[in-house]
């Protein structure tokens, strides 16, 4: 019995000593572990690594392209209820009364079955913009 259990010690202190040594314990590592996973940033003052952050986060800068193929082609490809087809010239300038920006205007509103940005909460003005000018050939 007394052979069993010197076979069982030994395993048992190398792994103990393994799991010591395993994390590293310097100030340093110990301070990247607990370190806090975000940052508060105030209005007015420098947020460093925001850029990064937005970027992993989707907002980063989105093509005109990006914007039409995942949220206006659903309806504007095919012109479901009304919707003005995309490249249909005369379609579009028949609801340019105020041009560019009164589309925009629509689009950031919603218009008829069309939800206010058209699906795409997280877009622009810009972005918004730039998909009706690809859409529309104005």
């Amino acid at each position: 019995m007394n052979l069993i259990k010197k076979m069982l010690v030994a395993p048992a202190a190398v792994m103990a000593l393994w799991a010591v040594t395993a994390q590293a314990t310097t100030d340093e590592a110990i301070a990247e572990r607990l370190k806090p996973v975000g940052e508060v940033c105030v209005m007015g003052e420098e947020c460093k690594g925001i850029e990064a952050v937005a970027a992993a986060a989707g907002g980063g800068a989105r093509t005109a392209d990006d914007i039409i193929g995942k949220h206006c082609g659903a309806c504007h490809t095919a012109g479901v209820l009304g919707a003005p087809k995309i490249g249909d010239g005369a379609a579009w300038q028949a609801r340019a009364s105020n041009g560019v920006d009164g589309l925009l205007k629509n689009a950031i509103a919603g218009l008829n079955s069309m939800p206010p940005k058209g699906t795409c909460n997280d877009c622009s003005d810009d972005e918004l913009r730039a998909a009706i000018e690809k859409m529309s050939g104005l």
